[in-house]
């Protein structure tokens, strides 16, 4: 909630120029349909509270009948005719004083109230997750693209030196045609990733509910800092998404309301008993008080002891006992695919800083070995095919260091949201690694 109302606070500072990932966060808490379902979908759950304490509360409802009578009594040789009007009006009270079903049907709705609540949280920590991951892989198209368009200027350039050599005597078609073929590809990947682009910022579009461009974007620093998890050992977090994840809490309350349903077709064969008390009011209630007023207060209990209901209450019961032991599998299963996931995510938090780092070292090797590979040409030592290699290396090892670095954000935040940790300074902390201004 207090990732919620930071969100919320964020939208007294809207609209801006560009779109910073806590004012994409303020707008999806306004606009993403996929919350606003989730909000109405804990509103209706935690009506199930209420709806269960209501069995076990008194009811009292009133009833009146007034109708117009003509009939014909026979009484031997004698005939009357009677035109009469004739009502009733009664106040009846019911208290159960013992009821089994009643009480596991209002412990079921405490267990689905309460599962309503942890589904809202996990859905609430689920729109920050993807509207990050939406923000990213816009952001990684973005840069996919300025570096297919570097890629392309790269490439045309050298294409112009072939051209001239040749014109010179000094080169081959051979190498002319290798840097065309280098540089059709290098415009597929142009196209192809502003076709990404497109998609990644039509996917955020739908979350936060307003139309973006590329340059509505901030990008990642430069400097990004890479750091290895807290707690550093996978048993810390393990202990920490079993007592905390959302949906894991979840599934727990349904296998306990699974438990009360089981309880409440017990109930069936169990005698209820309830405090009753009513007043009646009656004028020629019947054809035996014609004529005659009747004002009647009664009280007492009224105790009902089930029978035989043709099997039906033992079969609705065994049926109960099988749902709760479905909903209890159910429940390992998702702990244990939650649990993959978070070794998953842990991992990948884990050997980030060393995959950031060679990545970044690879950059600069490559960058060094570009030069090296042109001066060599122009000694004689290379051919044009070896700069285009290098050149594909390089814009090569530059997409994976961008992937690595938006890839160990998201693992990071899915870690935290899989421990059940995500909270607001999560969101504040991932904001901080994004420029102020877009340049």
């Amino acid at each position: 909630m207090r990732l919620i109302c930071l969100g919320l606070l964020l939208c007294l500072a809207l609209p801006v120029q560009a779109l910073g990932l806590l004012d994409a966060y303020a707008l999806a808490l306004r606009n993403d349909p996929s919350f606003q379902a989730a909000i109405a979908e804990r509103d209706a759950g935690l009506e199930n509270q209420a709806i269960g304490r209501a069995a076990l509360l008194p009811r009292l409802s009133w009833s009146y009948n007034n109708q117009r009578n003509d009939s014909d009594v026979t009484a031997g040789d004698q005939r009357v005719e009677r035109d009469y009007r004739s009502y009733a009006s009664v106040l009846s009270l019911q208290q159960p004083l013992f009821d089994y079903a009643a009480w596991a049907d209002y412990r079921q709705g405490v267990a689905r109230a309460l599962l309503a609540d942890e589904r809202f949280r996990a859905r609430s920590q689920e729109l920050a997750v993807r509207l990050f991951e939406a923000y990213s892989q816009a952001l990684l198209a973005d840069e996919h693209i300025a570096l297919a368009r570097a890629q392309r200027r790269a490439l045309g350039e050298r294409l112009r030196l072939n051209q001239r050599l040749l014109a010179a005597g000094e080169g081959t078609r051979t190498d002319e045609l290798e840097t065309e073929a280098r540089l059709a590809l290098a415009e597929a990947e142009l196209i192809q990733a502003e076709d990404d682009l497109d998609i990644a910022l039509r996917a955020l579009e739908a979350i936060v509910g307003e139309p973006l461009d590329r340059r509505d974007l901030l990008p990642l620093l430069a400097d990004l800092p890479v750091q290895p998890p807290q707690p550093a050992r996978f048993e810390a977090w393990r202990a920490l998404a079993v007592a905390n994840n959302p949906e894991l809490a979840a599934q727990r309350q349904a296998v306990e309301a699974a438990a009360y349903t089981v309880e409440k077709q017990r109930a069936g064969h169990l005698p209820s008993l309830s405090l009753v008390a009513s007043r009646r009011l009656t004028s020629s209630d019947s054809e035996s008080s014609y004529n005659q007023q009747y004002d009647t207060d009664s009280i007492g209990i009224q105790l009902s002891v089930p029978l035989f209901a043709g099997g039906g209450v033992s079969a609705a019961r065994r049926q109960a006992t099988a749902a709760h032991v479905q909903a209890g599998f159910e429940l390992d299963a998702q702990t244990a695919e939650t649990l993959t996931r978070l070794r998953q995510q842990f991992n990948l938090c884990a050997s980030a800083h060393a995959r950031v780092r060679a990545y970044r070292l690879a950059v600069t090797a490559a960058e060094t070995l570009v030069t090296a590979t042109r001066k060599s040409v122009s000694g004689g030592e290379r051919v044009n095919l070896d700069v285009l290699d290098a050149e594909q290396q390089l814009y090569g090892a530059r997409r994976d260091l961008a992937e690595a670095r938006h890839g160990y954000l998201r693992a990071w935040l899915q870690l935290r949201f899989l421990a059940g940790l995500l909270g607001e300074e999560d969101l504040l902390r991932l904001a901080g690694y994004f420029v102020t201004t877009r340049g």
